[in-house]
């Protein structure tokens, strides 16, 4: 039953927006992760992503990964300019221990830039991390 499936929170995982320079188009991409800066492995690693703001949305992008290894991080998708004009939103599900974990990472529209990338965890690319 729904009351029996405990859902905890998402504790050093997240969700960022990185940019990253692409050598064959001489260019700099920004591309969204997820990072795993846990000890431990997660396994079935479901991500749903979707982008909107007042007049437009994006088609709904649904991720998969078999597992996503403790301390590693795996590209979820290449974020257009245009893209981060728009909110865009990261709903994460993984189970760690047989036990489900689950969390919504919101970039507000407009707030992924390089006046506000910052360190990111396990990555030598600046980003930006979601909310």
């Amino acid at each position: 039953m729904k009351k029996d499936i405990e859902i905890l929170e998402i504790k050093d995982v997240y969700v960022a927006i990185v940019r990253q320079w692409n050598t064959e188009y001489e260019f700099h991409d920004w591309n969204a992760f997820i990072i795993n800066d846990k000890d431990v492995d997660l396994e079935m690693v479901l991500i749903v992503s979707k982008g909107s703001d007042e007049t437009r949305k994006t088609p709904i992008m649904r991720h998969k990964l078999e597992k996503l290894p403790a301390k590693s991080c795996a590209k979820i998708e290449f974020m257009p300019e245009n893209l981060l004009e728009l909110s865009n939103e990261f709903l994460v599900t993984f189970f760690e221990n047989n036990r489900m974990f689950d969390k919504k990472f919101v970039f507000e529209k407009n707030t992924i830039n390089e006046n506000v990338i910052a360190e990111v965890p396990l990555m030598t690319d600046k980003g930006v991390l979601g909310k």
